[in-house]
């Protein structure tokens, strides 16, 4: 009898270990979630949008140890012009001198490692795959409830992503176009 209250016992530690170190995928609200995008120039900048296509956050417990997300690129959409300016950026940023996304209809990002910074701030780096070139990529992310927001800001011609761009082409004046775009990210999972 004293042995099998001892096995019962080392059965509930062991089930409880395992239970608390379990992880768990929790799948990314597409509709819920929301990706802005901002593009600045020398005479101003864009705003716009792009969806996911999918994603997931992985937690052990309640912390943050994984994700992975898609994004559709074909979704690109300027919010700040209308009618036929709008059409025309559009049409630009999924043109091959931009996304180029006939060849490249996604974008992902997989988390490689995660530091916590605070109770509920992690620092992630990731690789970042655009255009089939994937470049390392470290951001901070906030987790509430069952929210997570980020900001990122992104050197597009590490991505082949040159047009307008003052680092490769002399002369552009006011129509130079900055290297970086910035994406705020806010998922509902």
């Amino acid at each position: 009898m004293k042995n099998l209250k001892s096995i019962a016992l080392a059965l509930i530690i062991a089930l409880g270990t395992l239970s608390a170190t379990a992880q768990t995928t929790k799948k990314v609200d597409v509709a819920g979630s929301k990706i802005n995008w901002v593009g600045k120039k020398v005479t101003g900048e864009h705003t716009g949008t792009i969806n996911l296509k999918e994603g997931a956050l992985v937690f052990k417990g309640k912390e943050l140890v994984g994700g992975n997300f898609t994004a559709d690129m074909n979704s690109i959409n300027t919010t700040d012009l209308e009618g036929k300016m709008k059409a025309n950026l559009d049409g630009h940023l999924k043109a091959d001198d931009f996304f180029g996304v006939d060849h490249f209809p996604t974008a992902t990002l997989v988390f490689k490692s995660i530091g916590k910074k605070s109770k509920d701030t992690y620092t992630v780096t990731a690789d970042l795959t655009i255009k089939g070139i994937t470049k390392p990529i470290t951001f901070d992310v906030l987790v509430n409830k069952n929210m997570a927001t980020s900001k990122l800001a992104v050197d597009r011609t590490k991505y082949d992503i040159k047009y307008g761009s003052g680092s490769f082409f002399e002369g552009l004046g006011d129509k130079t176009i900055s290297d970086n775009f910035d994406l705020v990210v806010n998922l509902k999972f």
